[in-house]
């Protein structure tokens, strides 16, 4: 899913847009592989005459649980997005009622992640974004973490740097 253009203001442009990782659905992919497993055998194995009732049954059940264990949690994920342009970090989430956040930039004191061993093995990590507020603020199984977070530390820090430079051409020449 893209992000809309018309959401960016003038001068505005985007360095990253992402989701969280697939790592937060891969459980409901599983379960329901497992739910597809348990279906296809409960319809071989059922006597022969409690057919056709049972399989209209299976089917039901099958159908509702995969809705309920991977296509919502599947749809969750792919409207929930964190975007970051040359201003602001936008987080967007939710299937019919949207919400979001938006963070300037020049709001953001201190950037750090968290990695755990689970997300050193899928590539992802937690982003700690600190702001004047007492709570930071996390965004969850960012991928390519570590990276994104020198992207974000070149994006917040590299321009209060060279701005203060006595040595960048840029600043001499202002």
């Amino acid at each position: 899913m893209n992000f809309s253009e018309k959401l960016l203001g003038q001068n505005e442009h985007v360095i990253l847009h992402m989701r969280t990782h697939v790592r937060e659905i891969l459980l409901n992919i599983v379960a329901t592989i497992v739910l597809i497993v348990i279906a296809v055998l409960a319809f071989v194995y059922l006597p022969e005459d409690w057919r056709p009732a049972s399989t209209v049954a299976i089917v039901a059940v099958a159908v509702t649980l995969t809705l309920v264990i991977l296509v919502w949690p599947w749809m969750n994920w792919l409207t929930s997005t964190y975007t970051v342009t040359n201003r602001r970090i936008i987080t967007r989430k939710g299937v019919f009622t949207k919400t979001g956040h938006d963070i300037p930039l020049t709001r953001i004191s201190n950037v750090s992640y968290e990695r755990s061993m689970l997300d050193r093995m899928f590539g992802c990590g937690s982003l700690v974004l600190q702001t004047s507020a007492s709570e930071p603020l996390l965004l969850d199984d960012v991928p390519n973490v570590e990276k994104v977070h020198v992207q974000l530390t070149e994006l917040i820090f590299h321009s209060d740097l060279s701005d203060q430079d006595p040595y960048n051409s840029k600043a001499t020449e202002a």
